[in-house]
């Protein structure tokens, strides 16, 4: 059964979304982020991708005590992204009660020190960011695109045991406009030892249910559900 992981993004301590990464094009849903976990929690939902928007852009940790105020009232299983560049801001990270984190940009830019991270705290801790604009890899906050491929990316980390990957295709982030099920087949197939994490795109609660016949681990829900296109009576179907 596929894992529902809503997210909830940060800009000043507010629950917003962006759309295909673009800060200009920002709405605020919500300006208490812990009442927003606390109705995904009550509705049996057991995980949460956090991301610090302001940490992303300013290329360290900066939302850590939204992450803590979350992990203090509620059990999600939290993983956190945006700005992670150092062993301090993964210190700070799950000091502030994530399980996991997400390496994006520095897995790119610093590839060596995540391959050390995994060594230094376990591949259930690590979660691999790979998205992609145009199949290339895009980095801080799809601000710039690197000159690495996806699979490029994942063979600098398969030997190193990396076990979990978020993969956003960024042409379809916010848009609600269906995922890229070709590229999430195509990654499955490619990397079957990869607990793969579909994110962007997803519109409606028959995409959950294509992504769940295709094996693929998880999915993130963000758009979706803020603009009400997707329920959380929905989303609890699949932690019942």
């Amino acid at each position: 059964m596929i894992q529902i992981i809503p997210a909830i993004d940060i800009i000043d301590g507010k629950c917003v979304r962006l759309t295909q990464g673009d800060y200009n094009q920002k709405k605020e849903y919500h300006s208490n982020p812990v009442e927003v976990a606390k109705m995904f929690e009550d509705a049996g939902i057991e995980r949460l991708h956090l991301v610090d928007l302001d940490g992303a852009k300013q290329k360290k940790i900066v939302n850590y005590k939204v992450l803590e105020n979350i992990s203090g009232a509620t059990k999600l299983s939290i993983d956190f992204g945006g700005g992670l560049q150092s062993d301090e801001d993964l210190q700070i990270a799950f000091n502030s009660g994530a399980k996991q984190i997400t390496a994006g940009s520095i897995a790119v830019k610093d590839p060596n020190k995540v391959q050390h991270w995994l060594m230094q705290f376990g591949k259930e801790k690590i979660i691999l960011g790979a998205d992609t604009k145009a199949g290339m890899i895009a980095v801080h906050g799809w601000q710039e695109t690197s000159d690495l491929s996806i699979q490029q990316l994942m063979n600098q980390f398969i030997p190193y045991g990396i076990s979990y990957s978020i993969c956003t295709d960024v042409a379809k982030d916010g848009l609600l406009q269906g995922p890229s099920f070709d590229l999430y087949k195509k990654l499955g197939d490619e990397f079957s030892q990869i607990n793969w994490i579909a994110s962007g795109g997803v519109a409606e609660f028959a995409d959950i249910e294509k992504l769940n016949d295709m094996g693929i681990y998880g999915v993130i829900v963000g758009k979706a559900f803020y603009e009400g296109k997707i329920t959380l009576q929905q989303l609890a179907q699949f932690n019942a």
